[in-house]
C-alpha cells in the first residue's frame, strides 16, 4: 500500500470524478512521435499521466462503471473495424516484448496465428498461472483492473482471428478469479464481448479456466494441456502451439500483462509506448519489489530505470540502507542473483540485465540485505524447483534432486571444495536438456550463487572442517 502516495492528489480527484484522462487526447500521438526521434539517456520516473495501470491499488471500483471513468473500453469498436492487421501494426510498432519472462516480440508472436484459415478455430490463452516466487504483477491486474485484460482479451482476439479467450488462471487466486468473473459478466450483459462484441459485428467470448496450483502449467504447453483435462506436462515442440493448440486448434498463448496494455497502445499509438525504455526494451513495466526493503510494493515503471533508482524510489530502500545491500534477484526466483557492486548501476531491461549474466524475467526484485544467508535462500528456492518438477524429463527429475541434496550440504559447509565445480556441472547438464525451461529455472540460481558468491561457499567448508578437526581432538 506504500505505493499509494505515487499517484498524484490531481491525478486521483480527475479519475475519482470520471474525467477523461490526459491519454484520451490527440495530442499524446504527436508528442510521443517527438519523444521517439532521439533516444533517451534517462529513465523514470514514470509521470502519472503516462500510467496504464490507473487502479493498481485498488482505490477506485474495479466494476465497469469505474473502469470506464478510467479509460478503459474508450473506442474499442473504432480499434476492432480498424481491422487485425491495424492491430498488429500498432503493437509491432510499439517494441512490446512478451510480460511472462521470455520476452518475446508480441507484434510478431501474435502475427504467427495470421495464416489461411483450413477451418479450425483459433484461440487465445492468457496465461494467469502467475506462479513464479516473488512475483504478484498480474494478480493486482485480475483483482483491481480487469477490465483491461477483458478488453485486451478482445483486441488481441481480433489481432489472430481468435473466437474465443481462456484465462487460464491459478487456483489459490480466489479473490482474483471472483473479481474477474464479476466483469466478465458486467462485460457480457453490456455487450462488451460474445456476439457482435462492442457493435463491430465481431463475435468473441471470454471464459475462466481455475487451474489446481502447479508451477509446471505456468509453461505454455503444460498450461494448453492442463485446460484440455490432461495433466500439466510440457508437449514436445514441433508442433508449435500457433499450429497445434488447445483442442488441436491454432493457439496463443500470451501473459496478463502483455494482453492488458494492448488496448492503450492501440488507443495512445504504438510510438507513444515505444518512447519508453532503450531500443529493444520500449515500454512501461509492473515491477514487484519485496524482501528486505522498507515498503514492498508493486509499482508501473519506464523500462529501463536504473535498479538502484527502483529500490530507492518506489520500496523506500534497503533496510539498513543501500551500504546494507548484499544482493538482489532481478527478474522472480529463475533468475541469478547479482551482487550489490552490479546492483549500483544495472538498467531494469532485457538487454542490461542479460550482460550482467541475469535476466529481467518477470520483473520480480527479490532483495537480501547482509542479514540474509543467502546460501540457505537459494537452497529454498531449490527445494521449491525439486518440488514443482513435473518428473517428465530425466535432467530435470534426478538433477535437481541432486542440486537440492548438495545444496543443503553447502548450507552447513558439510562439503568439499571440489564440490562447487562439480555443483556448476550438475547444473550445466540441467540447463538446455529439457522440454520446458523449469530445468533452466532451478540451475540459474544455483549457478548465479557459486559465480558471485563462492568465497562464502569456501568459507563455510573451512568453518565446518575446523569444527569436526576440534571435535576429533576432544
Amino acid at each position: 500500500m506504500a505505493g499509494l502516495a505515487r499517484i498524484s492528489p490531481s491525478f486521483a480527484a480527475s479519475v475519482s470524478r470520471g474525467q477523461s484522462l490526459p491519454f484520451l487526447s490527440a495530442f499524446v500521438r504527436t508528442n510521443a512521435t517527438e519523444a521517439t526521434k532521439t533516444e533517451k539517456k534517462t529513465y523514470g520516473p514514470l509521470k502519472d499521466s503516462d500510467r496504464i495501470f490507473t487502479n493498481l491499488y485498488g482505490r477506485y471500483d474495479f466494476k465497469l462503471k469505474g473502469a470506464k471513468s478510467r479509460g478503459a473500453w474508450y473506442k474499442t469498436k473504432e480499434i476492432i473495424l480498424k481491422g487485425h492487421e491495424w492491430i498488429l501494426k500498432e503493437i509491432t510498432t510499439s517494441g512490446l516484448r512478451g510480460r511472462g519472462g521470455a520476452g518475446f516480440p508480441t507484434g510478431m508472436k501474435w502475427g504467427f496465428m495470421n495464416k489461411p484459415s483450413d477451418g479450425r478455430p483459433k484461440y487465445l490463452v492468457v496465461n494467469a498461472d502467475e506462479g513464479e516466487p516473488g512475483t504478484c504483477k498480474d494478480r493486482e491486474i485480475m483483482r483491481h483492473d480487469p477490465h483491461k485484460l477483458i478488453e485486451g482479451c478482445l483486441i488481441a482476439g481480433v489481432a489472430m482471428h481468435a473466437r474465443a479467450a481462456y484465462i487460464y488462471i491459478r487456483g489459490e487466486f480466489y479473490n482474483e478469479a471472483s473479481n474477474l468473473q464479476v466483469a466478465i459478466n458486467e462485460a457480457y450483459h453490456a455487450g462488451l464481448i460474445g456476439k457482435n462484441a462492442c457493435g463491430s459485428g465481431y463475435d468473441f467470448d471470454v471464459f475462466v479456466h481455475r487451474g489446481a496450483g502447479a508451477y509446471i502449467c505456468g509453461e505454455e504447453t503444460a498450461l494448453i494441456e492442463s485446460i484440455e483435462g490432461k495433466q500439466g506436462k510440457p508437449r514436445l515442440k514441433p508442433p508449435f502451439p500457433a499450429d497445434v493448440g488447445v483442442f488441436g486448434c491454432p493457439t496463443t498463448v500470451s501473459n496478463v500483462e502483455t494482453v492488458a496494455v494492448a488496448p492503450d497502445i492501440c488507443r495512445r499509438g504504438g510510438t507513444w509506448f515505444a518512447g519508453f525504455g532503450r531500443e529493444r526494451n520500449r515500454g512501461t513495466k509492473l515491477f514487484n519489489i519485496s524482501g528486505h526493503v522498507n515498503n514492498p510494493t508493486t509499482v508501473e515503471e519506464e523500462m529501463s530505470i536504473p535498479l538502484k533508482d527502483l529500490i530507492e524510489r518506489h520500496a523506500g530502500g534497503v533496510i539498513g540502507g543501500w551500504d546494507n545491500l548484499l544482493a538482489v534477484i532481478p527478474g522472480g526466483s529463475s533468475t541469478p542473483l547479482i551482487p550489490k557492486s552490479v546492483c549500483e548501476d544495472v538498467l531494469m531491461d532485457f538487454d542490461d540485465l542479460i550482460r550482467t549474466q541475469t535476466g529481467l524475467g518477470t520483473a520480480a526484485v527479490i532483495v537480501m540485505n547482509k542479514q540474509a544467508d543467502v546460501v540457505r535462500c537459494i537452497a529454498r528456492l531449490i527445494d521449491f524447483y525439486k518440488h514443482e518438477s513435473c518428473g517428465q524429463c530425466t535432467p530435470c527429475r534426478e538433477g535437481v534432486s541432486w542440486m537440492m541434496k548438495v545444496m543443503h550440504r553447502f548450507q552447513t559447509g558439510n562439503a568439499q571444495k571440489d564440490e562447487i565445480d562439480m555443483l556448476y556441472e550438475i547444473s550445466k547438464q540441467i540447463e538446455g536438456h529439457t522440454i520446458c525451461a523449469l530445468g533452466d529455472g532451478a540451475a540459474w540460481p544455483v549457478q548465479g550463487l557459486i559465480r558471485h558468491f563462492r568465497p562464502e561457499l569456501e568459507r563455510r567448508m573451512e568453518e565446518h572442517a575446523r569444527q569436526k578437526a576440534a571435535q576429533v581432538r576432544n
